[in-house]
């Protein structure tokens, strides 16, 4: 049984642990042959508890659906290595199921489009896996993105800004409003993820001609099928499609052709990884591109720190890995790369394998943690 060749993009207007989104959770994942499930946590990194916030994410993943998402960590574009965003963006790329949940969104712009992360998105997507954003997340893959909290926090003038327009893939021109039913301002307005219903009308003034607006209320999916070219509106309530004053609402189980909606030529993504190509895999010759430098040093680097963190004893045979990633360490100092050549020597410790270095070179040896 194959995967499936084009993949799904879900929005959830919130509630991405509410129980009446399990249901939608386990949908998505059931549609996969392989479930390899990340957490993103660049969009709530700029908060004290991201820890925290992760382990209650993954706690309910494991508790509720029974599968082990995988953590993957980049709360700043700036303060991050790039070995560390090129490893982070493989990992996205390998995954079949990448979640991203709630924060700001335009702190997780920020981080994201230097990154440019809606490459490695849209790879999920060719390959047939599933992208589920919720909440903060879901206002970043439009066109454009609202400054949530700048707006409704910090009261600047209303404005967009770029989004990852994950939409065109689906030849969507629009903007995404999750929260869009929102209640909680009891007497005043916080609908439109708090914007409010003046607000919102004002910023869609400021948008180009044709660039259309898509809600989704609270506790709310919308499943966008590349497929079967369909949207499909799932949960609590309703989703919303705005365009020239004009409100279409997309009604609690309704499934509604794309092409409805579409005004953009579909972007037909690439089916493989675009990403250098890195001639070999073995930890030999992985050691050797990054020895020989240029465009494939840093892919193949990152994927030898990957392996030395799940490879090892009762995997492969460690001493190619091991003496690979040393290798790139030597080479890293010689150009005194210092850091870099600590982060090597931190991954290698984390997967069980202890580096002496002396004055005649450095030796290693596995931990024996009994």
């Amino acid at each position: 049984m194959r995967f499936m060749s084009k993949g799904v993009l879900a929005l959830l207007g919130s509630g991405e642990t509410a129980p009446g989104m399990t249901k939608v959770h386990r949908q998505l994942l059931k549609r996969l042959n392989e479930v390899r499930a990340v957490n993103l946590d660049t969009a709530y990194g700029f908060q004290e508890n991201v820890p925290q916030m992760t382990e209650k994410l993954l706690d309910y993943f494991q508790t509720s659906l029974h599968v082990a998402f995988a953590p993957l960590h980049l709360t700043s574009y700036e303060r991050s290595s790039e070995l560390e965003r090129t490893i982070f963006k493989q990992q996205v790329r390998a995954a079949t199921y990448v979640f991203a949940g709630p924060g700001s969104p335009s702190y997780a712009m920020a981080q994201w489009e230097p990154l440019g992360l809606v490459d490695d998105l849209n790879e999920v997507l060719a390959a047939g896996g599933t992208l589920c954003f919720s909440s903060a997340a879901t206002a970043t893959v439009g066109a454009f993105c609202p400054p949530i909290y700048e707006i409704y926090k910090v009261g600047v003038a209303p404005y967009w800004l770029e989004g990852l327009n994950v939409m065109a893939t689906f030849g969507l021109n629009c903007v995404v409003i999750p929260h869009y039913d929102n209640q909680e301002g009891g007497n005043y307005d916080t609908s439109r993820c708090y914007l409010g219903e003046r607000r919102l009308a004002l910023m869609e003034k400021e948008l180009a001609p044709g660039v259309a607006t898509l809600g989704v209320d609270e506790h709310t999916a919308l499943l966008l099928d590349l497929e079967s070219d369909t949207l499909q509106v799932l949960g609590k309530s309703h989703g919303y499609w705005r365009l020239n004053g004009q409100v279409r609402v997309l009604e609690n189980g309704s499934v509604t052709p794309l092409e409805e909606f579409r005004t953009l030529e579909v972007v037909h993504v690439p089916a493989e990884p675009s990403a250098v190509e890195i001639p070999g895999s073995q930890p030999s010759d992985l050691a050797q591109t990054v020895l020989n430098g240029g465009p494939a040093a840093v892919e193949a680097l990152a994927q030898l720190v990957q392996l030395s963190a799940t490879g090892g004893e009762g995997f492969i045979d460690p001493t190619s890995l091991v003496e690979g990633v040393l290798a790139a360490r030597v080479n890293a100092r010689a150009n005194g790369q210092y850091e870099l050549a600590d982060e090597l020597r931190d991954a290698l410790v984390k997967a069980g394998i202890d580096v002496q270095d002396t004055p005649q070179g450095t030796s290693w040896s596995l931990r024996d943690d009994n």
